[in-house]
């Protein structure tokens, strides 16, 4: 049994800084990275209230990809305890139950709900943030019976989905009904990011959406919108052609490529907007879209999602933005804009009750509303981790969308 594990020192560190500059395969491809694979040991329940689970694929999420070539903020340490094994999209097969656990039984699918609040790490008086069931805004993701983690995926004492098997407290598994297959139970977890976002900020009717782009949460976006038979417009922003693809396949409207030279004028157009030039510096833009949902988290993104809203609208920032300079700001004042954070998954106001993101997610896929399997375009073991992330980096290359480890 393998596990993939990010393991903090300061040489590694200082090493895989220095040698990714000048090939990002020395994040993971030395001996001296923060990324190794070794053997797995075996896993303890934390206590009575947890599950073992053999793992039949775990995703390799961006937020993976950026914890690997160092991109990360510092302000996320203290929410990670090391070393850990990488990954928190996981679906698998329970192995071991804990003696207080009624409800899920040896050998049932399950998806996880990889947060790590206030019940599983047995706080005894939750804090307002999981009493109100928001799970994702936990303030005690460093305290408790486990150690300092984020997810499961940043927390020493769980495993995660790089590996073949992890625990999971039992408020965080959620059982897959027969009409949803492993492929789409390792979409669950990037999908319910997806609904989160939307969820929390939904278009009004005839709205018209900018998707900034095309990878897997931007097209998830997409088809959280569709499946939610939200009746609006929706541009995608995308880089490649099989983004493209995808994105027409889930229910965009209109795909605009990000080619340098044209796309801010086909963009503009297609939002029935106008390009002002400035005397000079990035084009301004009249008009824009209601809800912009910004799906990468780079500068040149950031930027467009700020200008390409309209006044009045919303900017919502679900790419996983760290430490960046270069933010014109001026649009945000200018057009009052609403800018809004999105992170992971909790719990919606959904048909009129209160319901975990997941358990929507699956809903949504048990009904056939949703397929989002044709995503995962390739499958590599842990043993092959080496081609695996560089397919999942060099996604035009590779032609990839979701890349997956199948332990």
């Amino acid at each position: 049994m393998k596990e993939l594990q990010f393991d903090y020192k300061l040489p590694r560190y200082v090493f895989s800084k220095l040698a990714g500059k000048l090939m990002p395969s020395f994040y993971w491809n030395s001996k001296s990275s923060c990324v190794q694979l070794g053997d797995q040991s075996e896993l303890v329940l934390p206590n009575e209230n947890w599950v073992k689970v053999k793992v039949k694929y775990g995703g390799i999420c961006g937020s993976d990809l950026n914890l690997i070539s160092l991109n990360d903020s510092p302000a996320i340490s203290p929410y990670a305890s090391f070393p850990f094994t990488i990954g928190h999209e996981i679906v698998g097969e329970i192995n071991e139950v804990g003696s207080t656990v009624s409800q899920l039984n040896i050998g049932e699918r399950v998806a996880i709900d990889p947060i790590l609040s206030c019940e599983p790490r047995g706080i005894e008086h939750p804090c307002s943030a999981c009493r109100h069931g928001n799970f994702s805004l936990c303030v005690y993701k460093a305290e408790g019976e486990i150690s300092p983690g984020l997810l499961i995926g940043s927390c020493r004492d769980t495993g995660g989905g790089w590996s073949s098997y992890m625990v999971a407290h039992k408020s965080q598994v959620f059982k897959l009904p027969q009409e949803v297959g492993d492929l789409n139970g390792a979409m669950i977890e990037p999908f319910s990011c997806a609904l989160h976002s939307v969820l929390q900020n939904p278009p009004s009717k005839n709205d018209t959406v900018l998707v900034i782009g095309g990878g897997v949460i931007g097209i998830s976006i997409i088809a959280a919108i569709r499946s939610l038979d939200i009746d609006c417009k929706i541009i995608a922003l995308v880089k490649h052609e099989l983004q493209a693809e995808f994105a027409s396949h889930y229910g965009a409207d209109d795909i605009i490529f990000l080619r340098k030279s044209t796309y801010t004028n086909e963009l503009a157009k297609s939002l029935d907007g106008k390009v002002l030039k400035p005397l000079y510096g990035t084009e301004v833009i009249q008009g824009g879209a209601d809800v912009v949902f910004e799906c990468v988290g780079k500068k040149q993104s950031v930027n467009d999602g700020l200008r390409f809203a309209k006044s009045g609208g919303k900017v919502v920032l679900v790419g996983l933005a760290g430490v960046m300079d270069g933010i014109d700001w001026t649009m945000v004042w200018l057009n009052e804009l609403d800018i809004k954070g999105s992170f992971a998954y909790s719990t919606e106001d959904y048909q009129g009750k209160r319901v975990r993101t997941f358990e929507i997610a699956i809903e949504l896929m048990r009904l056939g509303k949703v397929d989002l399997s044709p995503l995962i375009t390739h499958q590599f073991s842990l043993e092959d981790y080496k081609n695996a992330l560089y397919t999942a980096t060099n996604k035009n290359n590779s032609a990839a969308m979701k890349v997956v480890f199948e332990p």
